[in-house]
Protein backbone atom coordinates (compact mmCIF):
# COMPACT_ATOMS: atom_id res chain seq x y z
CA UNK A 1 0.00 0.00 0.00
CA UNK A 2 1.40 3.25 -1.12
CA UNK A 3 1.31 5.95 1.33
CA UNK A 4 0.25 9.61 0.12
CA UNK A 5 2.14 11.47 2.55
CA UNK A 6 4.77 12.41 0.03
CA UNK A 7 2.92 12.31 -3.15
CA UNK A 8 0.17 14.65 -2.14
CA UNK A 9 0.89 18.11 -3.56
CA UNK A 10 -0.03 20.71 -1.03
CA UNK A 11 0.39 24.63 -0.79
CA UNK A 12 3.37 26.17 0.22
CA UNK A 13 3.23 27.28 4.05
CA UNK A 14 3.78 30.83 5.61
CA UNK A 15 6.94 31.31 6.79
CA UNK A 16 6.12 34.02 9.45
CA UNK A 17 5.45 31.36 12.05
CA UNK A 18 8.66 29.30 11.57
CA UNK A 19 10.34 32.58 11.78
CA UNK A 20 8.76 33.73 14.90
CA UNK A 21 9.80 29.83 16.42
CA UNK A 22 13.04 30.25 15.54
CA UNK A 23 13.51 33.91 17.20
CA UNK A 24 11.61 32.94 20.32
CA UNK A 25 14.62 30.16 20.73
CA UNK A 26 17.35 33.12 20.11
CA UNK A 27 15.27 35.40 22.75
CA UNK A 28 15.33 32.35 25.19
CA UNK A 29 18.63 31.25 24.59
CA UNK A 30 19.55 34.99 26.28
CA UNK A 31 18.67 34.01 30.12
CA UNK A 32 20.33 30.91 29.53
CA UNK A 33 23.91 32.70 28.69
CA UNK A 34 23.66 35.35 31.31
CA UNK A 35 22.81 32.48 34.01
CA UNK A 36 25.06 30.41 32.90
CA UNK A 37 27.83 32.88 32.55
CA UNK A 38 28.84 32.69 29.27
CA UNK A 39 30.26 35.54 27.32
CA UNK A 40 26.85 37.39 26.36
CA UNK A 41 28.95 38.32 22.42
CA UNK A 42 28.03 34.53 21.21
CA UNK A 43 24.53 35.13 21.78
CA UNK A 44 24.54 38.84 20.62
CA UNK A 45 26.56 37.09 17.52
CA UNK A 46 24.16 34.36 17.17
CA UNK A 47 21.01 37.13 16.80
CA UNK A 48 22.88 39.32 14.16
CA UNK A 49 23.26 36.54 12.24
CA UNK A 50 19.96 35.31 12.68
CA UNK A 51 18.11 38.84 11.62
CA UNK A 52 21.05 39.39 8.62
CA UNK A 53 19.68 36.13 7.28
CA UNK A 54 15.83 36.53 8.05
CA UNK A 55 16.29 40.29 6.30
CA UNK A 56 18.16 38.88 3.36
CA UNK A 57 15.04 35.74 3.09
CA UNK A 58 12.49 38.80 3.09
CA UNK A 59 14.61 40.71 0.41
CA UNK A 60 14.52 37.60 -2.11
CA UNK A 61 10.64 36.53 -1.53
CA UNK A 62 10.09 40.38 -3.06
CA UNK A 63 12.52 39.87 -5.57
CA UNK A 64 10.95 36.14 -6.11
CA UNK A 65 8.04 37.18 -8.66
CA UNK A 66 7.56 34.71 -11.10
CA UNK A 67 8.51 31.45 -10.53
CA UNK A 68 8.97 30.56 -14.21
CA UNK A 69 10.84 33.66 -14.97
CA UNK A 70 14.72 32.99 -15.23
CA UNK A 71 15.91 35.71 -13.64
CA UNK A 72 13.86 35.79 -10.41
CA UNK A 73 15.35 31.88 -10.17
CA UNK A 74 18.77 33.05 -10.66
CA UNK A 75 18.16 35.92 -8.08
CA UNK A 76 17.24 33.68 -5.82
CA UNK A 77 19.73 30.87 -6.07
CA UNK A 78 22.37 33.46 -5.61
CA UNK A 79 20.41 34.40 -2.98
CA UNK A 80 20.69 31.28 -1.52
CA UNK A 81 24.12 30.77 -2.40
CA UNK A 82 25.27 33.97 -0.20
CA UNK A 83 23.15 33.41 2.72
CA UNK A 84 25.19 30.17 3.01
CA UNK A 85 28.84 31.72 1.85
CA UNK A 86 28.23 34.69 4.54
CA UNK A 87 27.12 32.83 7.33
CA UNK A 88 30.42 30.45 7.03
CA UNK A 89 32.44 33.61 6.35
CA UNK A 90 31.16 35.07 9.34
CA UNK A 91 31.32 32.29 11.70
CA UNK A 92 34.98 31.54 10.31
CA UNK A 93 36.01 34.95 10.97
CA UNK A 94 34.69 35.01 14.91
CA UNK A 95 36.54 31.57 15.62
CA UNK A 96 39.93 33.47 14.63
CA UNK A 97 38.86 36.24 16.78
CA UNK A 98 37.48 34.09 19.77
CA UNK A 99 36.39 30.41 19.52
CA UNK A 100 33.78 30.75 22.48
CA UNK A 101 31.80 33.22 21.01
CA UNK A 102 31.81 31.55 17.55
CA UNK A 103 31.05 28.37 19.23
CA UNK A 104 28.47 29.72 21.41
CA UNK A 105 27.04 31.41 17.92
CA UNK A 106 27.02 28.46 16.22
CA UNK A 107 24.95 26.25 18.60
CA UNK A 108 22.44 28.61 19.33
CA UNK A 109 21.81 29.67 15.40
CA UNK A 110 21.63 25.87 15.02
CA UNK A 111 18.87 25.49 17.76
CA UNK A 112 17.20 28.16 16.52
CA UNK A 113 17.40 27.17 12.88
CA UNK A 114 16.11 23.27 13.74
CA UNK A 115 13.54 24.36 15.80
CA UNK A 116 12.35 26.73 12.42
CA UNK A 117 12.55 23.79 10.24
CA UNK A 118 10.75 21.60 12.17
CA UNK A 119 8.16 24.21 12.20
CA UNK A 120 8.76 24.27 8.79
CA UNK A 121 8.00 20.56 8.39
CA UNK A 122 4.99 20.28 10.74
CA UNK A 123 3.47 23.15 8.70
CA UNK A 124 3.75 21.59 5.55
CA UNK A 125 2.64 18.57 6.24
CA UNK A 126 0.34 19.10 8.21
CA UNK A 127 -1.32 21.52 5.67
CA UNK A 128 -4.95 20.22 4.11
CA UNK A 129 -5.15 19.81 0.87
Amino acid sequence: MKTALFSTPRPEPGHLLPALGGGLVVLLALPVFLVAGWRIGGWALAAVIWIAVHAIDALLHRARGDAANVAASGVQAFGLFFKAVGLLVVLVAAAVASPDIAVAAAVTYALAYTFELGLSLATYFGAVK
